[in-house]
């Protein structure tokens, strides 16, 4: 079985303080990238008040990780979405679907009761290498 590696970089927020999780795990030929929100590397307030705006950092975040990792967002296989209000469907997918290109990854997409920070959207992923 392949070796785990931890991925980090500092172009995208660090894990919460204290918090045991990695940005994102390497395992074979995949990268499995933690829920992300949208913050700024070093900074504790949300990027935008809207779901576009926050969608939009949700990928800057992603790219950068899977860049870390050796990947790309051409590389998606499968994302999980979780909204705070279902009714964002729609501004979400927007930004989504200009990130993700024409051949989109398999994806999951739910509402929930609460996100931390208040965001709006969170999104993780997992990309091939």
């Amino acid at each position: 079985m392949a070796d785990k590696t931890v991925v980090r970089t500092d172009a995208a927020p660090a894990p919460f303080q204290g918090a045991p999780y990695s940005q994102a795990i390497r395992l074979g030929d995949f990268v499995f990238v933690s829920g992300q929100l949208a913050l700024k590397p070093g900074d504790k307030e949300l990027s935008g008040g809207t779901i576009e705006e926050q969608t939009e950092q949700v990928f800057a975040n992603l790219a950068a990780i899977l860049a870390e990792a050796g990947t790309s967002l051409a590389k998606l296989v499968k994302t999980t979405v979780f909204l705070q209000n279902l009714d964002d469907f729609q501004g979400m997918n927007s930004v989504y679907a200009a990130h993700v290109g024409e051949r989109p990854p398999a994806r999951s997409t739910v509402e929930v009761a609460k996100l931390p920070s208040n965001a709006l959207v969170e999104i993780e992923a997992i990309a091939h290498l």
